[in-house]
């Protein structure tokens, strides 16, 4: 067994930064059996990996907004985008199954699939990038480390500007500029931060002037120390940030500011795309601005590793022109036919609308629960996207994050899913496949009052 000590430091090395993981220093109070797999996963898999909720979850099988775990129990998924449509999709299993049977191959062979795909797709934008071009990977860390390989080699720049709490990937480069991987992951040099946009603290008036004041001051920063801006990557819900979703005034004068000092606005869409928000298919045209670069992930093949970037024909024209992009899994023919079906899904089965209506109960039901509970400090969101402020004082507006993870694990012991996002830890992250409907809105509000009430 390999020791827990870091060399020369005298102390247990910290385990990294995750909210509403599991301690695998309490494993000792589990059942039997589940002891024995949580040792042969951290055996097999390493101590890289980690486990939600205070009481691991053992899934078995999932169907829409449900899952069961290995001893029958239903649970209610409140938590999983991945699964965009809902767990187990007919049409997109259909979908997958038919493509597999019949060919799974790259793009350096024709195929009308990822043709029609990519044109499907950028239709749903428009602007610049709904104009240009749809390139495949395989997963949003792709995504956003493509966006900036295309970014720096358009602009000549490499510094990257970042909300506080961003997430954007996990490989080398993403890893980089994402702030809430915790304080062992370093930032890149070329990396500066400004704040999350706390539309709960800051005065509404003052915070879109108050935002672009700060990203003015990192883009002097940034070419002070000779890096220059290639770009500003967000996500214009703020997911980990703690789900910031208005103004939607506060982008616009930020992609004109970036421009000028001649980087790039790159929409990251891996959380909040696909319908999210209910208002649109796509977070950033809640902000009415039209970015050079968006990037796509989790949702796009309701489970399956498929995900991509639109991107503005000008901007990659260099890029393509100097270099070769090729991914040998990005855009295959299997991941195609899952994004194909989860994009029809999303637009037959009315799920945008479904997301604003059934978002629209869960706000309305959680504001009604923080008139009886002072833990409830302020309710945001759009669509099937809400993050509830959980505070200690709800007047000096204290964050909780302890109080977060109480009703989070309560939530689950009552066979709810939801986890907890920003950097205390302290906002619930209501996040449902778009499926979701007013009776599970129901079912968590029942179970969220009774938590609370505990």
């Amino acid at each position: 067994m390999t020791s827990s000590i870091s060399r020369g430091a005298g102390r247990p090395r910290s385990r990294g930064k995750m909210n509403n993981a599991f301690n695998p220093e309490a494993a000792a109070s589990l059942p039997p059996a589940e002891q024995r797999m949580i040792a042969r996963r951290e055996r097999l898999l390493g101590p890289a990996y980690r486990l939600f909720y205070d009481k691991p979850l053992h899934i078995v099988r999932g169907r829409g907004c449900r899952l069961w775990d290995a001893d029958g129990n239903e649970i209610l998924d409140a938590y999983n985008n991945v699964v965009s449509v809902g767990h187990a999709h007919p049409r997109v299993v259909e979908a997958v199954h038919e493509q597999m049977q019949t060919l799974c191959t790259h793009t350096r062979y024709l195929h009308a699939g990822a043709l029609d795909y990519a044109e499907q797709l950028l239709d749903t934008m428009g602007g610049r990038a709904g104009d240009g071009h749809a390139m495949f990977t395989c997963t949003g860390s792709e995504a956003n480390d493509l966006a900036l390989r295309i970014a720096r080699h358009h602009t000549g720049r490499r510094g990257v500007i970042v909300t506080s709490e961003a997430y954007h990937g996990n490989s080398a480069a993403t890893a980089e500029f994402s702030p809430s991987l915790g304080d062992n992951s370093p930032l890149g040099t070329w990396v500066r931060r400004v704040p999350t946009p706390d539309s709960y603290r800051v005065p509404r008036a003052e915070l879109t002037a108050w935002f672009s004041e700060h990203v003015r001051r990192q883009i002097r920063e940034l070419e002070r120390h000779g890096e220059g801006l290639a770009a500003l990557v967000v996500d214009s819900m703020f997911t980990s940030d703690g789900i910031y979703v208005d103004p939607t005034e506060l982008l616009a004068p930020v992609a004109e500011i970036v421009r000028e000092a001649g980087g790039l606005f790159v929409a990251d869409e891996v959380q909040c795309g696909f319908a999210r928000s209910g208002e649109h298919t796509w977070g950033f045209q809640r902000h009415g601005i039209d970015p050079d670069i968006v990037t796509l992930g989790k949702p796009m093949g309701n489970g399956y590793p498929v995900a991509g970037i639109a991107v503005a024909s000008e901007v990659v024209e260099r890029f393509g022109h100097d270099m070769r992009y090729f991914n040998t899994f990005g855009g295959n023919t299997v991941a195609v036919a899952a994004a194909q079906a989860t994009l029809d899904v999303i637009r037959d089965e009315g799920l945008a609308e479904n997301a604003n209506r059934t978002g629209a109960v869960l706000r309305e039901g959680i504001e009604d629960l923080s008139k009886r509970f002072e833990q409830i400090g302020d309710v945001r969101g759009a669509g099937l996207y809400i993050g509830v402020e959980i505070v200690s004082d709800r007047a000096a507006r204290t964050a909780d994050g302890g109080e977060a993870a109480r009703i989070v694990n309560g939530l689950r012991e009552h066979g709810v899913l939801i986890s907890a996002t920003g950097a205390p830890g302290n906002v619930l992250k209501i996040r449902p496949p778009l499926v979701f409907s007013a009776a599970d809105a129901d079912r968590l509000l029942s179970a969220l009052g009774d938590v609370l009430a505990a």
